[in-house]
């Protein structure tokens, strides 16, 4: 093997490994994007649940005016939540994540408060939130049709 033989063989192996160490740094990239893409939505819910009452959060049911007064931050939470079904519909969420954020859905819809405020918004959504409502129990399914 001539020397410029041997300098273009180095020359090639080189260029491989730096191919392959883009494509691997393209990777991790992609994951870093992912991450934070979806870390983004539990920061949305952290705000979210700083603004429902703490008796909504521990499984207690609310008091009429509790619950008028609390109505926002429900809606806030459902629309977080049907945004977040609707991502994992569309396959923009890992698995995983999706599965764990679907357990601490169906986990806040088995409390009383959450059911009181979903049943007491539901007549008002009608053509909305379908990815959430298909995510409801069913003796939730009938406050709101679920489009389609």
């Amino acid at each position: 093997m001539t020397t410029f033989e041997l300098i273009q063989s180095i020359a090639s192996i080189a260029t491989a490994i730096g191919v392959a160490l883009a494509a691997w740094q393209l990777m991790i990239s992609r994951r870093q994007s992912q991450s934070e893409f979806e870390d983004s939505f539990s920061t949305q819910y952290r705000t979210i649940s700083s603004d429902l009452p703490l008796e909504a959060l521990v499984g207690r049911e609310l008091d009429g005016p509790t619950l008028e007064a609390s109505l926002r931050a429900f809606y806030n939470y459902f629309d977080l939540s049907n945004e977040q079904a609707f991502l994992a519909a569309n396959n923009r969420l890992r698995q995983e994540t999706w599965a764990n954020w679907r357990e601490g859905i169906e986990q806040h819809l088995a409390r009383p408060a959450f059911r009181q405020a979903w049943q007491r918004l539901a007549p008002d959504l009608d053509g909305s939130f379908d990815d959430f409502k298909r995510l409801l129990p069913p003796d939730l399914r009938g406050e709101a049709r679920i489009a389609g």
